[in-house]
This record gives structure tokens, C-alpha cells and sequence, in this order.
């Protein structure tokens, strides 16, 4: 896949490259071998990360037992082309990481969609890892005891039904209960350079949507954790490490996967529009190489399609839709980058259905789309013109709010 191409360089960040590789350090009675740094393909490009910025955040971890929220992503890039896990970096700073929480996927990301991940202990540092994505989606006052901050560093997608927003959410909730600030690492939103969708209806909201925003809502994640804690009105010390050369027209190409099905820039270009089919029962692409780069069903027209792939386990898909079986689709890996969320694939699929009763799993669906109208205009044979005019009104209202808690151009 693409990589990032260059990054800058700061005085403080050449002493924690010095620092985190190799060293051992000391963690609950325990001597850790910090993980060795990776190599990404590419130098990365000029914008900055908030993770990179450890001049801006260190200070205020320092005598501090903190609980880190973090991911695969949650790195600090190198002006070599490496990177370092936050975590293992600032063990090597002798901050006092107390335990990580992890989102879905889980901390080293090897969980499939929708799995419930386990607390367990890092056998790579000692440090406890507590599950956000298990029984409890959200931080426990017990699990926040004797805890003085919370750092929040996550890589999002910049869609909706994409988790991390919620549980970044639920954790400022979770903070403001237990008087505990909370600092955003901030990093750039790979579909930040448009506003597009069905805008979530409140009595739909659940895990894939907490709050009344349109599908693609063009913020970054630092951003986003400003408008909730306004909109929302969570009372939580909020700080945010701020991105560097970057605007929301940026081009921004992930080093590392955000989770196991988007593995490339084109997958996630496409989620927000491929992701609909979450929602129903057509594959797609996981159980195969082109996650969210296709889509097929055994129960499409055959004769409507000339391509097809049969779905497989693999990494991230243990039990892939129609695993085994020969679905009919299309595949759009070649789909130049998209300014817009498209339905014509949506509609299409359906319309290409043999039984219709198959197509649709309601319930997911609404959640997924954050309306139950979606679906009714589909079944009804609207247009993608005519359903993309009834979300002009809440998109035009979402854009004055959004704009009051933008921190780039």
C-alpha cells in the first residue's frame, strides 16, 4: 500500500528515537524488552502527527499515572521512515503507563469485526490490557481509579459507523464522571476532504453511532472530540495535540492498516459507501484480499455480473458472508479517490437480487445507515438523486455546527 512520504524532525523526538530502541525498561516488576522500531516503505510527508509532537504532550504526563487508549496505529514516526508504538516509546520516557485500554480489533489489532476482545496483559510490555470491546464498551470507575490522565491515540477513517469515535466518546464520558483530562493525540482524517450521507437519527443511535452526524462528517478525530465535548456536553478537561501542514484537503496515505479489513487507500475511500452492505447480506470483500474493494452475493442474477470470488477465512475474517461460496459482483479496486458517498452499488445489488427477502438484515442496517428510511427508499426504486436530496437539509445543518470546532483549513 502507499506510505507516508516525509516528517518532520524536532530535537525531542531525535532523543526518543535514541531512547526507544532496544531499550529495556522496568514495568510492574518486570524488565520489558521495548519492541524495536519498524520501517515503513517511505519517508513520511510533511504533516505532523500529534503522537510525533512529544515536546507539546510529555509535560503533562509527567508524574502522572496515566491509561493510554491506543491501537496498531498509535505511533510515533521517525524522520528515518521508522516508527515506534507510542506505548513502548513512552516507556522508554519513563512515563507511568498503569494499563491500556483497547478499542475494537483489540491493542495489537488482530481481532475480526465485531469480536469481543479480552482483557488480558501485554506479553510484549507487562502492562494490563482492559477491553473495550468486550462486556463493556466503556471505562469503569474502578478501571479509572488512581488513574491522573487518559491519552487518547487512534488512527480513524472519518466515518460513522467506524467504532473508535464511539468509544472515544464514551472514554471522555468516562473521564468527566471521574474528573480525569483527557488528551487527543490528533491525527488526519483520510476521508476529511468532504461532508456526504444520511445524518443519524437519535432514536437510531447505538455503538455505530452516537451521535447526530452525517455518515462522512469530515472532521478529524481531534476535532470531533471538541464539537462532542460541546455538543454533547461531556464536562471533561480536553486537550488536543494538534496536526502539523495539514488541512482537510490533504492527501493522506496510512502507513498502518486501521483495522484488519481496510488495508489499503482505496478501501477506505470506498467504506463509507461499501459499507451499507454491512448491513445486509451481501459480502463485502472480507474473506478475501480486496476488503471493501468488492462486493458479490450467490443470490445476485448471474447474468448481471461477469465477475465473481468466493469468500475464504483469513486475517480478520474468520467467518467471512457466503464463506465457500461463488458470490457475483463487481470489483472496484480501480474506482478513482471519491468526493462523495455513492448508493448506485447499493441500489444496484439489490435490484440485482433474485429474492429480495434476502437482501436486507433491518436491523443491522438502520444502525449502519443511522435512519430507517434508507432502506424504504430503496425498496421503493428512488434514485440516488432523489435520495441524496433528502439529506441536503441535516448536511447543511451539521456544516454550521462542525465549523465552529474545526482546527485546520
Amino acid at each position: 500500500m502507499p506510505f507516508l512520504s516525509s516528517i518532520k524532525n524536532t530535537v525531542l523526538l531525535s532523543v526518543l528515537i535514541l531512547a526507544a530502541c532496544g531499550n529495556q525498561v522496568k514495568t510492574k516488576n518486570t524488565t520489558v524488552e521495548i519492541v524495536k522500531e519498524e520501517t515503513i516503505s517511505k519517508p513520511a510527508d510533511s504533516i505532523l502527527v500529534g503522537a510525533s509532537k512529544t515536546k507539546s504532550y510529555l509535560p503533562l504526563l509527567k508524574g502522572k499515572k496515566t491509561a493510554i487508549v491506543a491501537n496498531p496505529t498509535s505511533v510515533i514516526f521517525k524522520p528515518n521512515g521508522t516508527y515506534t508504538h507510542l506505548v513502548d516509546s513512552l516507556l522508554s520516557l519513563e512515563v507511568d503507563i498503569q494499563k491500556v485500554f483497547a478499542p475494537e480489533h483489540g491493542f495489537r489489532g488482530e481481532a475480526d469485526a465485531g469480536e469481543a476482545v479480552h482483557d488480558e496483559v501485554d506479553t510484549k510490555t507487562g502492562i494490563p490490557l482492559i477491553s473495550l470491546h468486550g462486556k463493556s464498551k466503556k471505562p469503569s470507575d474502578a478501571q479509572l481509579q488512581n488513574i491522573d490522565m487518559v491519552l487518547f491515540d487512534i488512527q480513524d477513517v472519518g466515518v460513522r459507523f467506524y467504532t473508535y469515535i464511539a468509544t472515544l466518546q464514551l472514554v471522555m464520558e468516562a473521564c468527566a464522571k471521574n474528573n480525569i483530562p483527557i488528551i487527543v493525540l490528533d491525527r488526519p482524517n483520510p476521508n476529511g476532504h468532504y461532508i456526504d450521507g444520511p445524518t443519524m437519527e437519535k432514536e437510531h443511535t447505538s455503538f455505530l453511532g452516537m451521535t447526530t452526524i452525517p455518515l462522512v462528517y469530515g472532521m478529524t478525530i481531534g476535532e470531533y472530540a471538541k464539537m462532542i465535548q460541546v455538543e454533547e456536553k461531556i464536562k471533561v478537561d480536553l486537550t488536543v495535540i494538534t496536526l502539523e501542514h495539514y488541512t482537510h484537503s490533504s492527501f493522506y496515505s496510512l502507513p498502518i492498516r486501521p483495522s484488519p479489513n481496510l488495508p489499503n487507500d482505496t478501501s477506505i475511500n470506498l467504506y463509507p459507501s461499501l459499507g451499507f452492505f454491512e448491513g445486509t447480506n451481501v459480502n463485502a470483500g472480507r474473506g478475501t484480499e480486496a476488503q471493501f474493494q468488492q462486493y458479490g452475493a450467490p443470490f445476485f442474477e448471474k447474468e448481471a455480473y461477469d465477475y465473481s470470488y468466493t469468500p475464504q477465512p483469513n486475517f480478520g475474517a474468520k467467518y467471512p458472508k457466503h464463506d465457500g461460496e461463488l458470490c457475483y459482483g463487481k470489483e472496484l479496486s480501480k474506482t478513482p479517490k471519491m468526493k462523495s458517498v455513492r448508493l448506485q452499488w447499493l441500489i444496484d445489488a439489490y435490484e440485482h437480487t433474485t429474492d429480495k427477502k434476502l437482501f436486507f438484515n433491518s436491523a443491522s442496517f438502520t444502525k449502519h445507515a443511522g435512519t430507517a428510511v434508507l432502506q424504504k427508499q430503496i425498496e421503493a426504486g428512488l434514485t440516488e438523486k432523489e435520495i441524496r436530496a433528502s439529506w441536503a437539509a441535516a448536511i447543511a445543518r451539521f456544516k454550521k455546527i462542525r465549523v465552529k470546532y474545526l482546527l485546520y483549513d
